[in-house]
């Protein structure tokens, strides 16, 4: 160090095992004078070990959970990038999940809030330090791997409730700052000092914290609400209205000029220290060089077509990236991607989808799946603080990552695999379950929301659409369940729909079921190809199917639950299909769930229409001759699943979704009947949103439960009492299924992070995100 006379800060990325070492510059090589080492390069060499041990960091789980499936698959928004290191970067989706990397986007980690990220903010005076808006203002001080919250103050807060249909937190508040943050800005000038704008109902105000969130204050109104923050390094404050942009000097607010409503808006600041600002408005491109006071529309080459989201470099913003869509050019209409260098005077389409994906985009299966215009033009893009020529860009499925300014462009949320494709942790999609081929020990499929049916031939190494043969292209969308032939190899069927995420009411509230498309599809070859099965039964929203495995082996007897016509039965292993409604009194019954116990009796779940208009249970003792009513638990109006003990047919299991009250969801949980459902008590109160439950066909003192409150649960004494799995954090669990090979790991489908695959009994030592002290906050 005393020799030192040049010091250049270079950054090592983390790279797959057996690539070896690669560094790169992060900086330009500073010449110092002889002597001790100067304290400009102390500086740097701090914040590059700094970086180091940021990048070092695995972006594999923390935990003994692992998650599978194919990756992405589902919308995910705000890539953020990191302001001093490219290869680290942060996206959210809408299905609650968070996901970080490290390493450029090879390898992501998902984490959870406890509700749908609206924004990150990383502090570029601490590079471990990241800000998170999501249902509360989270902070991170180590990267990501834990958090706190810090608005409201976790000391005001008196309680939480999850009442609604999806269980989103709402926060009781008794004193303090309280609302939706809904942008944040750091101030430049000095450390730790934060600005938030806050919703509270159709207002909105300013607060602002000296200590990195530990205390709040108020600091004015926002005349035009915002949508973004930007702190001035001269003290002025930015605020992007809904058609405005505000700024605030000496305390003056002074409202610019408005090109339209700013349905998309990113800035940043010059050397001149002007907010440079690009937004889209009605399709169009605006750009203003001083802050929103004027705007000048900026075209793109081509006539026509609509642009999108817009972003800039933060720290270099003459560059900026637009989505757009529809443009015509001499050849065709395409969709993709524009990059200017020049604040917007000059465009070049960086990435143009036509019919085909642009020959410079290397994506993984979604588009040789479902052609290039499936996951649409992108909902996010970030771009890189300190280089703008990386971009991070997603959609309805994917990310997709360019290092060169857009010249190409490379698929991050899914990589290839021997037998197929499997996820780098950006898991974005909804299952129903985990089926299991009866004579292939590695064959196993995941039925998925929006991409189907997946399979495996490797244990869940890789995976491979399984509904590219055969299955109706209405049909595609949606695989709510699959049934095995265990006598007969190769023979399964499949319960299919062009309606997704059923029974959630956003699905049936503006559309009669009478319209839903789907049905059931048999394979005799283990799911590599399809047909539809038999006639009979008409489109509808297949959503369970259930075998009779008494039935003979040549006349398999088959129940298909159909959400909104009732129960389907076939007695020729699906050839025909015959409508066994008798004895139900929902003239569209919501039919759901199918359960079998050990004497041949059947029950049947109807899910509830509203909290109003509940669901029901019925019984048939006849294969579906006549279907007798079962009284509900009292105040229960959502059952969701049944679990029959297989040693005692009069002890059921039932898991119902909460009804919705002004103090938060009541009569939900889990209740055990001892009596065939003549009575009914509740013993899993703590999580009111259960999807299912499911007792371990090995050992029925194991029973499993999964709902949307944050939590799986584990009972070793036949529901009883029950201690939640340590590590499973989703927000939006479904169903837990164990694993028929390894008795001592289980399978847990959720509504938006795929398929987690993690320890029967879970993992004691798993760090929790923040769910553990946000659940702390429930009532009990």
């Amino acid at each position: 160090a005393a020799a030192l006379s040049r010091v250049a800060v270079y950054l090592r990325s983390a790279s797959a095992p057996g690539r070896g070492m690669k560094f790169r510059p992060v900086g330009q090589a500073i010449r110092l004078p002889g002597g001790p080492l100067h304290p400009i390069a102390r500086g740097l060499l701090a914040v590059a070990a700094t970086l180091l041990l940021l990048a070092a960091l695995p972006a594999q789980r923390l935990d003994s959970w692992r998650i599978v499936g194919p990756g992405g698959g589902g919308s995910m928004f705000h890539p953020t990038i990191h302001p001093l290191d490219p290869d680290i970067a942060l996206i959210a989706c809408d299905m609650t999940g968070a996901y970080i990397t490290h390493d450029g986007g090879r390898s992501w980690r998902m984490f959870n809030l406890g509700g749908t990220v609206r924004f990150f903010v990383f502090d570029p005076r601490e590079p471990r330090t990241v800000y998170a808006g999501a249902e509360a203002l989270f902070r991170s001080a180590d990267g990501g791997q834990s958090w706190s919250m810090i608005f409201p103050q976790p000391k005001s807060v008196r309680g939480i409730s999850m009442a609604d249909d999806h269980a989103e937190v709402t926060f009781h508040v008794s004193d303090g700052p309280r609302g939706t943050v809904t942008a944040l800005a750091l101030d430049p000038r000095e450390a730790g000092v934060l600005h938030a704008a806050v919703r509270q109902g159709q207002e909105y105000e300013l607060w602002i914290s000296p200590d990195a969130g530990a205390t709040w204050r108020p600091d004015g109104s926002l005349p035009e609400g915002a949508s973004h923050l930007w702190a001035g390094p001269d003290g002025a404050l930015y605020a992007a209205g809904a058609g405005a942009v505000a700024v605030r000097r000496d305390g003056q607010w002074r409202i610019g000029s408005s090109p339209g409503p700013l349905e998309h808006v990113s800035g940043g600041f010059s050397a001149s220290a002007n907010l440079l600002l690009y937004a889209t408005s009605r399709g169009r491109i605006f750009v203003s060089e001083d802050g929103g006071v004027r705007w000048r529309q900026s075209l793109l080459p081509g006539t026509g077509g609509d642009a999108g989201e817009i972003s800039t470099s933060s720290q270099h913003p003459d560059t900026a990236y637009v989505a757009f869509r529809g443009l015509r050019t001499p050849l065709h209409a395409s969709y993709g991607v524009a990059r200017t260098i020049d604040r917007g005077l000059h465009w070049e389409l960086v990435w143009q989808d036509t019919r085909a994906l642009a020959a410079n985009v290397q994506d993984a299966w979604l588009s040789a799946r479902f052609g290039p215009g499936w996951p649409g033009t992108p909902y996010g893009i970030g771009v890189a603080p300190s280089d703008p020529q990386v971009v991070l860009t997603t959609d309805s499925g994917r990310a997709m990552l360019s290092r060169n300014g857009g010249r190409s462009w490379q698929a991050v949320y899914s990589q290839a695999a021997p037998n197929g494709w499997t996820t780098t942790g950006l898991d974005v999609t909804t299952c129903y379950g985990v089926h299991f081929d009866p004579f292939h020990v590695r064959r196993l499929f995941i039925s998925y929301t929006d991409i189907g049916l997946f399979a495996s031939e490797d244990g869940g190494r890789s995976w491979h659409s399984s509904t590219s043969q055969g299955v109706p292209g209405e049909w595609v969308n949606t695989t709510y369940w699959m049934e095995f032939d265990p006598l007969v190899e190769g023979r399964a069927w499949a319960a299919m729909s062009g309606v997704h995420d059923l029974p959630r009411d956003k699905m049936w509230r503006n559309r009669s079921p009478d319209s839903y498309t789907g049905g059931v599809v048999e394979s005799d070859d283990g799911g590599r190809t399809w047909r539809v099965a038999g006639t009979g039964m008409g489109e509808t929203a297949a959503t369970h199917i259930l075998l009779d495995p008494a039935s003979p082996r040549d006349a398999r007897v088959l129940y298909v639950a159909g959400f909104g016509r009732g129960v389907f039965q076939s007695t020729d292993g699906g050839r025909h299909w015959a409508l066994r409604n008798n004895g139900i009194t929902e003239a569209q019954p919501f039919a759901w769930r199918l359960a079998r116990d050990s004497q041949g009796g059947l029950y049947l779940v109807v899910a509830r229409r509203s909290d109003s208009v509940p669901g029901a249970l019925y019984r048939s003792t006849d294969a579906a001759a006549l279907w007798t009513r079962v009284p509900l638990p009292a105040g229960v109006t959502g059952p969701n699943g049944l679990a029959i003990d297989p040693r005692d047919p009069r002890r059921l299991l039932l898991a119902a979704w909460g009804r919705a009250t002004p103090e938060g969801a009541r009569d939900g949980g889990i209740y055990f009947s001892p009596d065939a459902g003549a009575t009914w008590r509740n013993v899993l109160a703590e999580d009111q949103h259960i999807y299912d439950v499911t007792i371990d066909p090995r050992d029925p003192r194991l029973v499993y439960a999964a709902g949307f409150e944050s939590s799986a649960w584990r009972s070793t004494d036949s529901g009883a009492t029950w201690k939640r799995l340590g590590g499973f954090n989703f927000k939006w669990g479904h169903r837990v299924i164990p694993d028929p090979w390894d008795p001592g790991k289980v399978y847990i489908t959720t509504f938006g992070g795929s398929v987690w695959h993690g320890p029967a009994a879970g993992d004691p030592q798993a760090p929790e995100d923040l769910l553990d002290r946000l659940l702390a906050l429930r009532p009990h």
